[in-house]
């Protein structure tokens, strides 16, 4: 009997560890990648699909669910588009001599129960294919606003605008990634780039 209790113990104790290790990348639970129809050549009518099919990596046109560190605030970020290189909307003001800009469109969505108040631009990274990361810079480029710096949004509502980063001209960009909560929130999302 003793032996028995042991061995199951014991069993529950791997089990824990497991179970505590195997948690998502970026902590907390993961978040929801949703494809869009234009990003999977789907038309927009919902078709008979299992539900395993939602992609793993997440694209420019998916819109990923994120939480951010207080119960109630949740966004559905889409990137929506890619400026590569973006064009300064300033004659006066480019990217240093070596650098470029890139552009990246992200439409978010309050679908969370409080306001969503952030900075959008602080959690927003991109990274190229030999793992640099670079954050945003402020900058006005030729294809569109840019995004507020100053996001005060209801549930149900919506802020759409163009964050930019400056990197070296050689880099080759392989991610875009966002968090809430000035890039601090435990979940984020990760689009992957078609080079």
């Amino acid at each position: 009997m003793r032996r028995t209790t042991t061995i199951t113990l014991t069993a529950l104790v791997c089990l824990s560890v497991l179970t505590a290790c195997g948690g998502p990348q970026y902590g907390g639970s993961a978040p929801e990648v949703k494809a869009s129809a234009d990003s999977v050549g789907e038309s927009a009518a919902p078709a008979e699909k299992p539900k395993a099919e939602k992609p793993s990596v997440a694209k420019v046109g998916d819109t990923v669910t994120l939480k951010g560190m207080e119960d109630g605030e949740q966004l559905a970020v889409t990137l929506k588009k890619i400026e590569d290189p973006a064009k300064s909307k300033d004659e006066f003001f480019a990217p240093e001599d070596g650098s470029r800009w890139v552009g990246a469109q992200f439409e978010l969505v309050n679908t969370g129960t409080k306001v969503y108040a952030d900075s959008p631009g602080n959690g927003a990274q991109v990274a190229d294919g030999d793992g640099q990361r670079f954050g945003t810079t402020l900058a006005d480029i030729t294809a569109g606003p840019s995004m507020t710096s100053s996001a005060n949004v209801p549930p149900g509502e919506k802020v759409l605008g163009w964050v930019v980063f400056e990197v070296p001209k050689a880099s080759k960009l392989a991610t875009v990634q966002f968090a809430m909560n000035s890039g601090f929130a435990d979940q984020t999302g990760q689009w992957k780039l078609d080079k």
